[in-house]
Order: structure tokens, then sequence, then C-alpha cells
């Protein structure tokens, strides 16, 4: 089955490309093609419209795990949404290879993986086990840009 048609089949939509807050500039690109692999820069949790999804705030304290699951949920179809931009067609897509996830965590919270899980599942469930089947790393870190719960980024092989 085709990617869009999976997506169309799954009710997700893919957000439209980040809307940085007032004054903000980004001195990078989303994504970079490579020989057959796309870099992906670090995606945040977005809206449909590209404005940064809520809540804000630390895994652990004002954020809890299951709304950390469901932001990083947002950055996978950031990520997708990037991935349709850069080469049109997400069929070319042939393997998600390697995901590097940063968790805004409280003192103490220790379950980056079952957020990052959000991510990893949604990935699995629009591309399949074989094109979908990644690497990982998921890490705390003690701040985010903006405040946001996850930051994620990733290598994509293509055709």
């Amino acid at each position: 089955m085709a990617i869009d048609e999976r997506l169309q089949q799954l009710g997700l939509v893919l957000p439209d490309a980040l809307r940085p807050p007032p004054g903000a500039t980004y001195p990078f690109v989303w994504s970079r093609v490579q020989g057959n692999r796309v870099y992906l820069s670090g995606h945040l949790p977005l809206q449909p419209d590209g404005s940064l999804a809520k809540p804000l705030g630390k895994v652990g304290a004002e954020v809890t795990l299951e709304q950390g699951a469901l932001a990083a949920r947002l950055v996978a179809l950031a990520a997708i949404g990037s991935l349709r931009r850069e080469l049109g067609d997400l069929d070319r897509v042939a393997g998600w290879l390697h995901v590097f996830a940063m968790v805004n965590t409280a003192p103490g919270f220790t379950h980056m993986a079952a957020v990052v899980n959000g991510f990893s599942e949604t990935i699995l469930e629009v591309f399949g086990p074989e094109i979908g089947r990644h690497s990982r790393s998921a890490v705390g870190v003690a701040e985010l840009p903006y405040g946001v719960p996850v930051e994620i980024e990733a290598e994509v092989q293509i055709h």
C-alpha cells in the first residue's frame, strides 16, 4: 500500500513545516538528501498548521508520560511531513535507519524510552515493519527549544 494511502487510512494528518516563533531564525535545513540517505534535523511536536503543539514542559513534571508519548507521535508526523516535502513521494523511503531522541525530563524521570515509543510506534504503523524498523537512542536532557517535551532527529534510506 502506498504510504499516502496508509496515512489516510489511519486518519493521520501531516503538519505544515514549523512556523518559528517571532524572531527565531534557522540557518539550516530540516532535511538533507545525500546520496541514498536523508538526514532529518531535530523535529518538534507540531499542530497541523505548523505551530508548536502543547503541552510544553518537562516530562515527569508539567507533562505526563502519556502526553510525552503523544508529543513524540506528533514529532513522527512532523518528520514524515518533512520527508514528503523533500522527496515529493513517501514511497521513496526504503528504510528508517536510526532515530536519536531527546526528552525534556524532570529530575529523576527515567522513562525516556517509553516516551519515545510514541515516535517509533507511529513510524512502524505508517511504514510497516520492514521499512519502519530502526535503531534508536532516547536520552533525557535538561532543556529543549521553546520548552517542548521531545525533539527527535533521524536518518532514512531512500530509493
